[in-house]
């Protein structure tokens, strides 16, 4: 009787003390090490493709997931995972690839995979976006302890990955969960003294575990070595600027002239191999969605009313000039709607800016119930909200899933796989920008507008299409040099010994370009990191007075 009643005390203490654990104990930095620089880097295969049988695995060095599906008869492949988690994809018609995406948290992962042997199908799966880690520290911040309360915020030594968007932090007795809604990653923490075991999932399924101790020195994040490429242009004073940081943050130089490549250099640890993320320069690949979408015939006219393409629920939000809002001023950055990101005539209390829509439920009903302040095709002013509702029109014009209309129209096309495409709430892509592709893809896209449409002697887009968003319709009202501006196309003009050279830019927060010179028939990309230094216009300094001297020449 004495040992039940000493075992149901010690229990009690136990409970007790589990469940009374403070979060502010464990409000620190704290740091690991991940178990290899490949962890994340994932395959994903096929087995038995065409069979009622078939499974679908992703692994790394040890089984992570591995679902059996019906395969029989298939050609376009839905694999529902778990929770916001699944594949989709298309075989190729000559059977050797299936095309595809994994849908996880807030991105699309294109995945290509390669016919092996015995009707499978194996291919990579960077969740990180990287090919290898550069360094294998991790690190996480606890913070705001309190109680049960807390946030935790994971971060890489290696910087090149983008970082998480952690949230719905929770904890029961000495466990605590996190989950990164734009990876779709999993957090999973035990706290004990001193340490906590932190397991990173995917979906339900382990990837790895980190142990976690507290940080005793700061935090060793990046300085990693440039890498050379190709260089037959002299750019060595821009080269030491930058090795010295008076160019701060950038990432790619690349230069092709005459459909030849002719500088390539990373810097900061990136590589060929690391889609970037292009921020608002990918809304110039949107762009030549609609056009693509046009070229089909899929709809009729630029002059169509985006309620065309809206469901019937969104329809009492026409009025007579609200059902002036067509394809083309949303191409134009003209729809006249209150949704102004930024510049002098921003109103940053109008919930169609990009920032305030996204946090609503409803981003289509949360824009087109603002106020117009100009109407339709007049006044330009820059606002995601814009090719935000263009997606929107794409993905109500096409049978499949719109990012396979992408790959299959487009990327495939450009012979492009590396990618991944960010989706809206409802998974869909979003066209305000945010996709991930490779500096050599962006070049690769830029050479397409160059040449008019076509890429390797092939037409994927129409020339009327390419001349139409070259065009230069008005001026953007509220950016700083009154850029004008085409079909989602930024238009600038740079001097060099008296003479100016324009230029068509597609371009995005923190400093990614696409320069398309027509005049020069030369496209260059470059890359950077300058996200809250407002250092984001920098490509344009380094393009006028380190690049186009040389090509001048």
């Amino acid at each position: 009787m004495r040992f039940l009643n000493n075992l149901s005390l010690f229990l009690i203490l136990f409970s007790f003390s589990v469940n009374a654990q403070d979060m502010a104990e464990y409000t620190d930095n704290w740091e690991g090490k991940i178990e290899n620089s490949k962890t994340f880097c994932l395959k994903v295969a096929i087995e038995n493709f065409g069979l009622e049988k078939a499974i679908f695995k992703i692994y790394n060095n040890k089984s992570i997931i591995n679902q059996s599906f019906n395969a029989k008869n298939a050609q376009q492949i839905t694999i529902p995972i778990s929770e916001n988690l699944f594949f989709e994809g298309n075989l190729s018609k000559n059977g050797k690839e299936i095309n595809g995406f994994i849908k996880s948290g807030l991105l699309l992962y294109h995945v290509k995979l390669s016919k092996s042997k015995n009707n499978s199908f194996i291919g990579n799966w960077n969740v990180l976006m990287v090919d290898e880690l550069k360094s294998q520290d991790f690190y996480l911040s606890v913070e705001n302890g309190s109680n049960n309360d807390y946030q935790a915020y994971p971060f890489l030594a290696d910087n090149r990955f983008t970082g998480t968007w952690c949230d719905n932090f929770q904890k029961e007795n000495n466990i605590i969960t996190f989950s990164d809604f734009k990876t779709g990653l999993q957090f999973k923490g035990k706290l004990e003294s001193n340490k906590i075991e932190l397991e990173i999932l995917l979906g339900n399924h382990s990837i790895t575990k980190v142990d976690l101790k507290k940080s005793k020195t700061d935090w060793k994040i990046g300085g990693f070595k440039t890498e050379n490429s190709t260089s037959i242009l002299p750019l060595i004073k821009m080269e030491n600027l930058i090795s010295k940081d008076s160019l701060p943050n950038t990432h790619s130089v690349l230069i092709s002239r005459n459909g030849k490549l002719i500088y390539e250099n990373y810097f900061d640890g990136y590589n060929a191999n690391v889609p970037h993320d292009m921020r608002s320069s990918a809304k110039s690949i949107s762009s030549a969605i609609v056009g693509i979408a046009k070229d089909k015939s899929l709809f009729k006219s630029v002059e169509q009313s985006i309620f065309d393409f809206l469901p019937a629920k969104y329809q009492p939000l026409k009025d007579s000039l609200k059902s002036k809002i067509n394809i083309q001023s949303l191409l134009t950055m003209s729809s006249g709607l209150d949704a102004i990101d930024y510049g002098i005539n921003a109103n940053p209390k109008s919930p169609a800016t990009e920032e305030n829509f996204q946090r609503a439920k409803d981003w289509i009903q949360t824009i087109l119930a603002v106020p117009m302040i100009n109407s339709p095709n007049t006044k330009a002013n820059y606002g995601s909200a814009n090719p935000y509702l263009l997606g929107i029109a794409m993905d109500s014009l096409v049978s499949e899933p719109l990012e396979l209309f992408m790959d299959t129209n487009l990327f495939q096309k450009l012979e492009i796989s590396n990618y991944i495409i960010q989706a809206d709430l409802n998974g869909n892509p979003y066209f305000g920008g945010g996709m991930y592709l490779t500096p050599k893809d962006m070049l690769k896209f830029g050479e397409l507008y160059l040449n008019k449409g076509k890429w390797n002697s092939k037409r994927i887009l129409s020339k009327s299409w390419i001349e139409n968003s070259f065009t230069n319709y008005r001026a953007l009202e509220n950016t700083k040099d009154k850029n004008g501006y085409g079909y989602l196309w930024w238009h600038h003009t740079y001097q060099i010994n008296g003479k100016n050279i324009a230029s068509i830019e597609a371009r995005g927060a923190g400093g990614q370009y696409i320069f398309i010179i027509p005049q020069l028939k030369t496209v260059v990309v470059i890359t950077s990191g300058n996200y809250r230094n407002g250092k984001t216009q920098q490509p344009e300094m380094i393009f006028e007075n380190y690049i186009l001297p040389q090509l001048e020449n």
